[in-house]
């Protein structure tokens, strides 16, 4: 990487997966999740398909509380999701963040929503 944090941005919602993977760093996977679940978000998301035939299905992905109540959401993962889909795989990984980690690692989005932090 070139120094610059990874982000996940999604409609009016940015978080700092750099942060968010130093939180999951070390952690066992919470539980798990069921890709196809997750599909229909796949739209919103923008998947480089090159990149996503390379990731490892075995790395859990990180997913966050949504505030208020409108939770989980996966900010790290999106490709591994993807090339689940594809190849059938049933089962992925997952890491839950805390709410109070979530907010360390909102960039933007809800109470964080007016300018940039």
């Amino acid at each position: 990487m070139n120094g610059s944090a990874e982000m996940f941005h999604l409609l009016a919602w940015r978080w700092n997966v750099t942060t968010a993977k130093a939180y999951a760093a070390g952690r066992t996977p919470n539980t798990h999740l069921n890709p196809a679940s997750w599909s229909g978000l796949l739209a919103l998301i923008v998947i480089d398909t090159e990149h996503a035939r390379t990731v490892d299905l075995a790395e859990p992905l990180i997913a966050v509380p949504v505030p208020d109540g409108g939770g989980p959401l996966v900010i790290d993962g999106w490709h591994r999701i993807h090339k689940a889909l594809a190849t059938g795989v049933e089962r992925l990984p997952v890491i839950f963040l805390t709410a109070e980690e979530e907010l360390a690692c909102r960039v933007h989005g809800g109470e964080k929503g007016h300018g940039w932090r």
